[in-house]
């Protein structure tokens, strides 16, 4: 078993007695590796379904469906393919339970959302589609759907909030730094993201993580690059202004400094993923005994670093944090460390002592965590947040 596959979740753990549960599993992923090469066809058939049998369920959905239309489905199946690691899959599923009220989800849509994924899943399966098949991805999803409800059910705080754009700075034609000011705290933790919904993009949902931990006056900072076919942060970042009124979801992920640790601190962040360290910093900065920190901050070239000269700063006020530059390429030198970071972190060792915090693209994630593993560091010492979407 590869690294790789290990934090893909690509593979079933390592060898233990057979159980249920993993035969589910094992079914599960044969099932859907055989229709996996149609999941646009999927996407078109589940939204299809679902909105034939719960026509009330279009309205919580964009008026254009292209950027939605695979989101739900690789969602539920994320979750599904996770049955066999409850540890990570059930706290992760009470959050998604309880960001989903922001959508107006009712208890009936689940059972719709069910049977319109087991339609799409069986129409392409095919004559490979068995009745046992067909009771592993019930059992699953009812699993799923049961822990959402519950965890919905239980809240009792608001559904989302809403926030004032206070703050508006581009950093070059794709970046922009958004300061937004909440009507009420939303109860996050540094190290964590949220959903937000601009004017510009009515339903079109993005998660953000907060570059600053929570504040008495309930700013957050968020730092959005503009991706390709980003719809809503395309927009942020061309078009929003001060004045605007946003509405952000319930907060969602697992990264976070171990309260009281007697251990140093490793974080490595790439491009925005800047962001949540430098909440975890805020946090972390406020103890008052913070571990010793190193930061590894990333980009292809210096321009990339667009955040570093803030992270310097803070390097010097405080005498526990050390930060390091990494570029994967530059015309001259800069004195910064040269290469992936994957490359340049294990090239400073295992770091199997440290509590480790890696943030940034999937596949900056993914090389790196794969690189640490193989390099002797724990993976029960690494935190990341394994499943987003853009």
């Amino acid at each position: 078993m590869t690294a790789d596959q290990l934090i893909a979740g690509d593979v079933a753990p390592p060898r233990r007695p057979a159980s249920e549960a993993d035969r589910t599993v094992e079914l599960i992923r044969a099932s859907f590796a055989l229709v996996e090469p149609q999941a646009e066809e999927i996407g078109k058939h589940f939204y299809a379904t679902l909105f034939s049998q719960a026509p009330e369920t279009r309205d919580l959905f964009p008026v254009n469906m292209e950027v939605q239309r695979s989101r739900l489905l690789r969602a539920l199946v994320h979750v599904v393919q996770m049955v066999d690691q409850p540890d990570d899959l059930v706290p992760f599923l009470q959050q998604l339970g309880r960001d989903h009220r922001k959508f107006g989800v009712l208890s009936q849509h689940y059972d719709a959302v069910g049977a319109a994924l087991l339609s799409a899943i069986a129409t392409y399966a095919g004559e490979n589609w068995t009745p046992e098949i067909e009771q592993a991805w019930v059992g699953a999803y009812g699993i799923v759907a049961d822990a959402m409800q519950q965890a919905a059910a239980a809240e009792r705080g608001p559904a989302s909030w809403l926030g004032r754009v206070v703050e508006h700075r581009r950093i070059g034609w794709d970046l922009a730094v958004v300061t937004v000011a909440t009507d009420q705290p939303v109860p996050y933790q540094a190290g964590q993201y949220v959903s937000v919904e601009t004017p510009h993009r009515p339903r079109l949902w993005r998660y953000l993580s907060p570059a600053n931990a929570p504040r008495r006056d309930g700013t957050i900072q968020f730092h959005v690059r503009a991706v390709e076919g980003g719809w809503v942060s395309r927009a942020i970042v061309a078009h929003s202004r001060v004045g605007e009124t946003w509405r952000i979801g319930p907060p969602m992920g697992r990264m976070a400094v171990p309260q009281n640790t007697r251990r140093e601190l490793l974080m490595v962040a790439g491009g925005t993923g800047v962001a949540p360290m430098k909440a975890l910093l805020d946090e972390v900065g406020r103890r008052p005994r913070p571990p010793r920190t190193q930061v590894f901050v990333g980009g292809r070239t210096w321009d990339d670093l667009y955040d570093f000269t803030s992270l310097r700063k803070l390097s010097y006020n405080f005498p526990w944090l050390d930060v390091i530059p990494v570029v994967e390429y530059e015309d001259e030198p800069s004195g910064a460390e040269t290469g992936t970071l994957a490359d340049v972190v294990t090239r400073f060792g295992a770091w199997s002592d440290h509590d480790v915090l890696v943030c940034g693209s999937p596949s900056m994630i993914r090389s790196t965590v794969s690189r640490m593993l193989v390099a002797g560091t724990p993976l029960d010492r690494i935190t990341y947040d394994p499943f987003t979407m853009d």
